[in-house]
C-alpha cells in the first residue's frame, strides 16, 4: 500500500470538526506519526496502539498514586502520551483500512479504564497525602461525569435519529398520498431530495453560515449536486432542506458567526467536552499542582456546556413538531373485514398474555 503524503494523510484521517485540544495539540503530533507508521511499520495494527494507550494511562495512574508533585507531572505528561496514541489508533485505522468494530469496542472499554484507574489513583493519592475526604467524593463525581456525558451523547443521538427517521417517514406517507389521489403526477416529486441543514453543513463546513436559511440550504446543496452530476436524474431536483435548529438560531444569533470561526480551524463549538474535561483533571490539573480546583472548574464547565446542548436538543424538537406537521398525516388504511373463526377466538388474549410476559 502506497501512502500519500501528509497533507493528504491529513485530510483522510483528521475530523472536519474536533475537539479544540485535539486540533491544537494532539493532531500536529498525531498524524505526522500515523503516516510514519504506516509507511515504516506496518507490523503496527490499531488495536496494538490500543493496548498501547491503556499501558500507559495506567502507568499516569501509578504516579498520580504517588502524589508528590514530580510524580504528578510525570504522570500528566504519561496521561496526554497516551492520548496520542488513543487518537492515533482510529487515525491508522482510517488510513489503512485495518479497522474492526471489535478495535471501535476496545478503544471504548479501554478509554473507561483509564479515566477510573487515573480518577482514583489520583485523587486517592492526594486524600493519603492531605487527608481531605473532599478527594475522595472528588473521584466518584469525575468516574460519574465521564459517564453521564457518554449515556448523554448516546440519548441525543437517539433522539435526533428518530425525528429525522419521523420526518422522512412522514415525507413518504405524504407523497404516496399525493400520487394515490393524482395519479397523473406520479413521477413528478419523485425527484425531491430531502436534506437535513445539520448534515450538509457537516459535509460543507466552510458554508457561510450567515447567509440565511434558503440561500444556505442552496450553497450547501450545490456541491452535492455536482458532484452527483453523473448519476441519473429522477425528478425535478428540487431539494428540500430541513433545519432543526430554526428556533436556537433565532434566539442566539451571534451563535453562527462564533460556529464559523472555530470551524475555519476544525474547532467545534462544543469547547468543554468529555476529552477537555479528562485534560483538565488529569493534565492540567497536575501540571499545576491544583488537582482540586481545577477538578471542580472542569466539572463546573462541561456541565454547563452539557445543559446548552440538552437546551438546544429542547428547541430541536419543537422544530421538529412544527416540521412534522406540515405534512399531512396520512389516513389509516382500513383492513379488508374477515370471516370470524370461532376456534381462534381467544388467539388474541394469548398474544396479549405474550406481550405481557415480554415487559416483564
Amino acid at each position: 500500500m502506497e501512502i500519500p503524503p501528509l497533507s493528504e494523510v491529513r485530510r483522510l484521517t483528521e475530523k472536519k470538526r474536533d475537539a479544540w485540544w485535539t486540533v491544537l495539540l494532539v493532531d500536529p503530533v498525531a498524524t505526522p506519526l500515523v503516516r510514519w507508521t504506516a509507511k515504516y511499520a506496518r507490523w503496527v495494527t490499531p488495536n496494538q496502539i490500543t493496548w498501547a494507550a491503556l499501558f500507559l494511562g495506567l502507568g499516569a495512574a501509578a504516579c498520580f498514586a504517588q502524589a508528590d508533585w514530580m510524580w504528578l507531572i510525570i504522570g500528566a505528561v504519561l496521561y496526554h502520551v497516551s492520548f496520542i496514541l488513543d487518537c492515533m489508533d482510529g487515525k491508522l485505522a482510517r488510513l489503512t483500512g485495518r479497522g474492526s468494530e471489535f478495535g471501535g469496542w476496545l478503544d471504548y472499554v479501554f478509554d473507561r479504564i483509564r479515566v477510573l484507574a487515573c480518577a482514583v489513583a489520583l485523587m486517592g493519592g492526594q486524600y493519603s497525602r492531605t487527608g481531605d475526604v473532599v478527594y475522595v467524593w472528588l473521584a466518584l463525581v469525575v468516574v460519574f461525569l465521564d459517564m453521564l456525558r457518554y449515556i448523554d451523547a448516546l440519548q441525543i443521538f437517539k433522539v435526533r435519529h428518530s425525528m429525522r427517521k419521523k420526518i422522512k417517514a412522514r415525507a413518504r406517507a405524504a407523497r404516496r398520498s399525493m400520487e394515490s389521489q393524482h395519479p397523473d403526477a406520479v413521477g413528478q416529486d419523485q425527484r425531491d431530495e430531502l436534506h437535513f441543514m445539520e448534515d450538509l453543513l457537516r459535509d460543507n463546513p466552510s458554508a457561510d453560515i450567515d447567509n440565511t436559511h434558503d440561500e444556505l440550504a442552496q450553497q450547501v446543496t450545490t456541491g452535492k449536486a455536482e458532484a452527483t452530476a453523473d448519476e441519473p436524474e429522477s425528478g425535478t431536483g428540487e431539494k428540500v432542506v430541513v433545519d432543526l435548529h430554526q428556533e436556537f438560531k433565532s434566539r442566539f444569533p451571534w451563535y453562527g458567526k462564533f460556529r464559523s470561526l472555530l470551524l475555519r480551524h476544525r474547532i467545534r463549538a462544543h469547547l468543554i467536552s468529555g476529552i477537555e474535561f479528562q485534560m483538565g483533571v488529569f493534565i492540567v490539573g497536575p501540571l499545576f499542582g491544583a488537582v482540586l480546583p481545577i477538578t471542580i472548574g472542569s466539572g463546573v464547565l462541561l456541565m454547563v456546556f452539557e445543559l446548552a446542548i440538552i437546551y438546544k436538543l429542547l428547541l430541536s424538537t419543537r422544530d421538529f413538531e412544527r416540521t412534522l406537521a406540515k405534512y399531512p398525516e396520512p389516513e389509516p388504511v382500513e383492513a379488508p373485514a374477515e370471516a370470524t373463526v370461532p376456534a381462534q377466538a381467544e388467539a388474541p388474549a394469548a398474544e396479549q398474555n405474550k406481550g405481557d410476559d415480554a415487559r416483564l
